[in-house]
C-alpha cells in the first residue's frame, strides 16, 4: 500500500523513551502529543474503566494525537500507570510529595501497567498492555533521604516518584515483569509489531 519507508515518530519526549528507541538502533522524531491526559482520565474512570484500560488508552491517544497531525508517519504512543490497592499514583509535584509517595509505596508491592500503540494515517494498528509487579523494600527513611539526594529532580518525571535505572533501584526488593516496561517503553513488544505491521522501519539505521 505504502510505496516509501515512512518516519518513524514517538509520540513523547521522555528522554528514556528515546534513550531506548536510539538503543535499539531505531531512526525517530520525538514529538509529543497534545492531549489533556487528566482529562481522559477522569472521563474514562467516570465510565468504570480501571487502570489497565487507562494505560491503554493513553497510549492509543497519544498515537492517534500525533498521527493526526503527521500523516504519512508511523507514530508510537506510550504512557505508564501506576497502580497501588485499587489508587492510581501520577508524577509528584516536587521532592516533598516524592518522598511522601516513596513512604507510601515501602514495603508495599504495587503494578506499573505499560501501554503502547502505533498508529498511522489517524489509525490505531496496533496496541498492547504490559503489567509489571514491584515491591519495595522496607528501606529507613535515611536511606531513602539519601537515595533523592543522589537523584534529585530526575524522580519528578516517574509515576513512581522513582528511577529504576538509577539510584532509586536500592529501594527495591523484586520485580516481576518486563525491565523495558518498567522503564517506560515495552521494547520487545514494540519491534515485535514493527516486524509485523512496518518491516521496512527495521531496515533504516542509525
Amino acid at each position: 500500500m505504502w510505496k516509501t519507508t515512512p518516519m518513524l515518530i514517538l509520540a513523547s519526549q521522555s528522554a528514556t523513551r528515546k534513550a531506548l528507541l536510539a538503543g535499539a538502533g531505531l531512526r525517530f522524531e520525538a514529538c509529543p502529543a497534545p492531549i489533556d491526559e487528566r482529562a481522559l482520565e477522569a472521563e474514562l474512570l467516570g465510565k468504570g474503566g480501571n487502570a489497565a484500560d487507562l494505560a491503554r488508552a493513553l497510549a492509543e491517544a497519544k498515537a492517534l494525537a500525533v498521527s493526526n497531525q503527521r500523516p504519512g508517519t508511523v507514530v508510537i504512543g506510550g504512557d505508564q500507570v501506576l497502580a497501588i490497592n485499587g489508587d492510581i499514583l501520577h508524577k509528584p509535584a516536587d521532592m516533598a510529595s516524592a518522598r511522601t509517595q516513596l513512604l507510601r509505596l515501602r514495603g508495599e508491592t504495587h503494578e506499573l501497567l505499560g501501554g503502547i500503540a502505533l498508529a498511522r494515517d489517524n489509525r490505531l494498528i496496533w496496541s498492547d498492555l504490559v503489567i509489571s509487579t514491584l515491591t519495595l523494600r522496607h528501606f529507613t527513611e535515611a536511606e531513602l533521604d539519601q537515595v533523592l539526594r543522589l537523584e534529585g529532580d530526575a524522580v519528578l518525571q516517574s509515576v513512581g516518584a522513582y528511577r529504576f535505572e538509577g539510584p532509586s533501584v536500592r529501594l527495591f526488593d523484586t520485580i516481576d515483569g518486563d525491565y523495558f516496561a518498567i522503564l517506560g517503553l515495552p521494547l520487545l513488544p514494540l519491534l515485535a509489531a514493527l516486524r509485523l505491521h512496518v518491516p521496512e522501519i527495521l531496515d533504516q539505521s542509525l
